[in-house]
């Protein structure tokens, strides 16, 4: 049997899916072009000087694409970013969470008044009131897991954390896999998430850092 043009069929096969998949992702210079309306709120390189609005700096690419997706599909509330997701085409959306995801975060500092009771929560959780810690899913240095979908926490803006788990916790916000923030949102007093938020501004390590600046 001639395996010559089972092979070339293969070959061709194979550029096809990986033209696919290259077409599929996003570019963070044509994101870089398309920013210019988000930077009033997130600001050109996506840290933010507001804390209202939160850092896209370093943020996993998959997780700025699905939440723009829920903002364009009105599956996640917001005012200002339903209208600015709703003339976004699909590949505008994986351009921009690719320029974005490729910038470098700039870590805040948590609170020293906070510190110790918001490390308790996010490293120990509370087995009292059936809390998780955050560390399970977020991980030690805030990093989240791109694949399982939980978001870069690390470094973020404090104000916007406390915010998205105020919304979490009222149900006004449902864009959590299987309902698990909204579940451990609601066990959270004010001080606790504020606790929480605070300290979570501040995480990273050195090694992750580094890594984050050499892009």
């Amino acid at each position: 049997m001639n395996k010559r043009p089972l092979i070339a069929l293969l070959a061709i096969v194979s550029l096809t899916f990986a033209a696919g998949v290259m077409a599929a992702e996003g570019s963070a210079d044509a994101g870089k072009q398309k920013s210019t309306a988000c930077a009033a709120c997130h600001g050109p390189d996506g840290n933010s000087a507001n804390g209202q609005f939160p850092n896209l700096a370093g943020q996993h690419a998959s997780y700025i694409y699905g939440q723009l997706k829920a903002f364009k599909s009105g599956d996640r509330k917001n005012a200002i970013m339903n209208g600015q997701a709703a003339n976004l085409s699909d590949q505008d959306m994986k351009d921009l969470a690719a320029y974005f995801s490729s910038q470098t975060m700039k870590i805040g500092a948590a609170n020293k008044d906070l510190v110790k009771k918001g490390e308790n929560i996010y490293r120990g959780g509370d087995a009292s009131k059936g809390l998780p810690a955050c560390i399970g899913c977020h991980g030690p240095a805030g990093w989240g897991n791109a694949p399982a979908k939980f978001p870069r926490i690390g470094g973020q803006k404090p104000t916007y954390v406390v915010t998205q788990l105020q919304n979490y916790a009222s149900g006004d916000r449902t864009t959590d896999p299987n309902g698990m923030m909204r579940d451990i949102a609601s066990k959270l007093s004010d001080d606790e998430m504020k606790a929480v938020a605070s300290y979570v501004s501040g995480l990273y390590t050195t090694a992750f850092q580094s890594k984050s600046e050499s892009k």
